[in-house]
Order: C-alpha cells, then structure tokens, then sequence
C-alpha cells in the first residue's frame, strides 16, 4: 500500500507529468508576452489561441466565446456581476440555489446589498432543485438564474439541459458553475441551453490559478477588469500562457479519456458506497444515488465529530474532507447538507471521498477498513452514542 491515498480530487488533482511537459517550453523558452506584435511572442499568443480552440470545441461553443480568468470563484463572480450590472435596466432579479458553492452565494449576497433581490431555490433530500419552484421563482424582472452543474460536496448533478429550457423560454440568461463537471461528464452548451459556464484547470489534473468563463456571443456582461485590450477587453492583464496550455492540455487528455475514465470511477465509486453502507453502522450517503459525479462519494457518520475522524484519516495515509476545501476553515456545518436536511449535530459527522482514473480498488479496501476502525473508536468515546445506546436496550 501507498504511503499515502489520495482522495481529495474534488478540492485539487494531480498536475499531471504530460500537463506539465506540454507547460514548460512556455515558462522557460517561449517566454514572450503574447500581446506583443514580434514573432517571437506570437508563439505565445498562437498557443493561447490554440487552447482557447480546443477547450471551446470541448463544450460545443466557438473559440471566441472562452474568456480565460484566473480560476472558477472568479468565473463565477464575473458572470454574476456582470450580468447583473450589465441589464440592470431590464431588471435585478437573480435566481439561484441554497446549495450553491460560496463563490456563487457569496456572490449574491454581495448584490443583494447593492440593491439586487435574490431568490434562493430549496433543494430535495438529494440535492435536487424543483423545477416547477424554479417555474415559479420567474418574475418579469429576473435577468439570470445560476444554478450549477453538479455540487460541489455531494456530487449531485442537476437537470441542466431542462433548467436551460425554462431560462431560454423566458428569455432569461442561464449561468451554471460546472468548476466540479467539466472534464468528469460531457457538456455541450449548445444543447443544454447554456450562455455562461464557468470551469477550472486544477480540478482536473491542470495547474492551479487558471480558469475559463464561456460567455455565448449574445450575452455581454459588464468588463470584469479594466486596463488592457486582453480578452477582448474585457479581462485586462498579461495573459498566464503556461496556465492556459497545461489548461487546455488537461482538457483535451480529460476529453480522450472521459468515457473509459467515466465507467472505471462509476464502478469504484458504487463499490466503495456499498462497502460502506453494509459494512460501518448509522453512515447516511448524501446526495443522489445515480445523477451523480463519477468520483464522488459522500457521508455522514451519526455520533461522530468530523474534524476528528479527518484527523485518524491523515494518521492512517488517507487525504479526504468534510466537504468544500473553500470552507475547511469553518466549524459551521456544510451549508449544502443543512440544505438537504441534514440536522445539525449529523452534518458535523460528514466525509467526502472523491477519486481519481489512478484509484484502486486494495487503496478502497484499505480505506473502508481504517474507517470501521475509526468510527467506532470515536463512537466508542461519545456521550450521544452511549445515550442511544442506552435508550435502546431500555427499549
């Protein structure tokens, strides 16, 4: 066994050595500025350009519609805001869901104060929003509704194709967060109706601090950052050209392999599910149980306190998290599981493994067998356990 398991992929993946290699001859020898007009910074400016070709043909849109950023939380602020500050004569309505990533919420909330009002969708015990509340959260002023590809913590994929339907009916843009779906499961903005979808390079084995918002030739948000004619003008600043080819680098190796990568994680994933739910007592899967992302897998474990267990998880080799790396910080309880409702003093007791194509099955193994010792070492030392306990054999 590794000296170390890694299964942690939803907060950050691997870069991979061949991102890397396709990286470095613009760290080192094609170092020009690609704005610059001489040949030799135009080979710079021909791989940003090549990049933006082949992760736009990823998605279905055209190259000039892919505007890269400095990330996924940027992506989604820029299209938010920009929507928002950009049609506010049409009006300042924004739909979007409790279960959101805080890049989107955080987002909103930031609007609100700035006048905007801002309806928040509920979502099903799996993570599903309504789309009849949807339907019904329209209103003649709403200009945007951001609801995101697939969550972030749970892994619950939503009905984004239907919920593009509804925004196109109503001639209202349609924003989704797909930082967690893009390179895990086919996209296609075209047919699911999309007009901004924001994405991230190091969520699948590409190098961290680049990101991309696809923004469709119709929609014109408001320029995110002024100062330069990059990105049309709209993102000004020197363009990270290492970031964008390993970007688009990772991308195309997701998109080669997504089918076969898709099947292998599907399976690992349902075998590790099921060891768990049969194997370690009061563990509670979140999220849906098949309109879900590939590589992930999500729990929560009643009388046990979740920082603890990530603690004995590190001690024994295994990388995992209670949910989002933005929020690893807080002691407040996963917002998206109190959304699913889960109470308090459960969603405390959550753990998100999420895999990769190089996870196997012994590390799967080795891993449900540390948890079963784990949990029942802390249930072993809770007061709430003992109380069960006890209610139970009076019972």
């Amino acid at each position: 066994m590794k000296s170390m398991i890694y299964l942690d992929n939803a907060a950050t993946t691997q870069l991979y050595p061949e991102v890397l290699e396709e990286m470095k001859p613009y760290l080192t020898e094609y170092y020009g500025n690609p704005s610059s007009i001489y040949r030799f910074a135009q080979k710079s400016s021909h791989a940003v350009e090549r990049a933006r070709e082949i992760i736009a043909s990823m998605i279905g849109a055209k190259p000039s519609e892919i505007y890269f950023t400095g990330g996924g939380s940027e992506s989604d602020n820029w299209a938010i805001k920009g929507v928002a500050e950009a049609y506010q004569s049409k009006g300042k309505h924004i739909i979007t869901s409790k279960a959101e990533h805080h890049a989107v919420l955080h987002t909103c909330a930031y609007l609100e104060k700035q006048g905007y009002e801002v309806t928040y969708l509920d979502v099903d015990e799996e993570g599903m929003i309504d789309l009849e509340q949807l339907q019904q959260a329209i209103r003649p002023d709403t200009i945007l509704i951001s609801v995101m590809t697939a969550n972030n913590e749970i892994g619950t994929i939503q009905p984004i194709a239907e919920i593009g339907e509804i925004a196109r009916a109503h001639g209202i843009f349609f924003h989704t967060d797909a930082v967690q779906a893009f390179g895990h499961i086919p996209l296609h903005v075209e047919d699911m109706k999309i007009d901004l979808l924001s994405a991230s390079g190091h969520k699948i084995h590409g190098p961290k601090g680049i990101g991309f918002l696809y923004i469709r030739k119709t929609v014109k948000p408001s320029v995110l950052i002024h100062g330069g004619a990059q990105e049309r003008g709209k993102r000004a600043g020197t363009h990270n050209v290492p970031g964008i080819v390993g970007f688009a680098a990772a991308a195309k190796r997701a998109e080669d392999g997504q089918k076969a990568i898709m099947e292998q994680e599907k399976n690992l994933r349902d075998y590790l599910i099921r060891r768990i739910e049969t194997e370690i007592p009061f563990s509670l899967l979140n999220g849906h149980r098949t309109s879900r992302l590939p590589n992930n897998v999500h729990f929560c474990f009643r009388f046990i306190e979740g920082e603890s267990m990530l603690i004995l998880l590190d001690e024994a080799g295994i990388c995992a998290s209670s949910g989002s790396a933005c929020t690893s910080g807080s002691l407040d309880p996963s917002h998206v599981l109190l959304a699913i409702g889960r109470p308090h003093e459960i969603a405390h007791g959550s753990l998100r493994l999420t895999l990769s194509e190089t996870t196997t099955k012994e590390e799967l193994d080795y891993v449900v067998e540390k948890l079963k010792q784990i949990t029942e070492r802390l249930r072993s030392m809770s007061p709430l356990y003992e109380d069960y306990l006890n209610v139970a054999r009076r019972a």
